[in-house]
């Protein structure tokens, strides 16, 4: 039984139920605090894309040439999308009509 002394007795404290110790609670931050912080983010995401603006080492041919790539890009998309399916499969098989017999396919025949 003297194991057992000092055990201490009364309820169980957990860490959720009831007020928390005065050391463990948080203060809270004042508006001075809130504001401070907004202003960082909004140095920070200026500073960013000043960065960006200074990482960015592409010549002006290379900027031009990228431009022309998203333009031709776009062309082929409405380009594509212009034709149904339908559309599609018509062109195709005037393709095919125009080409010579030596394209054709074989027949196979099972008999012979």
């Amino acid at each position: 039984m003297a194991e057992y002394e000092s055990v201490q007795r009364g309820a169980l404290r957990l860490k959720a139920s009831g007020e928390a110790p005065a050391a463990a609670r948080r203060k809270k931050r004042k508006d001075k605090d809130k504001s401070k912080i907004r202003d960082q983010t909004v140095s920070s995401k200026k500073q960013e894309e000043e960065k960006r603006r200074g990482l960015d080492k592409r010549t002006p041919a290379q900027l031009a040439y990228e431009k022309m790539q998203e333009k031709r890009q776009m062309e082929r998309i409405l380009k594509k999308a212009s034709k149904t399916h339908k559309q599609r499969v018509e062109d195709f098989n005037r393709h095919l009509d125009t080409l010579t017999e030596h394209y054709d396919i074989p027949k196979v025949s099972w008999t012979k």
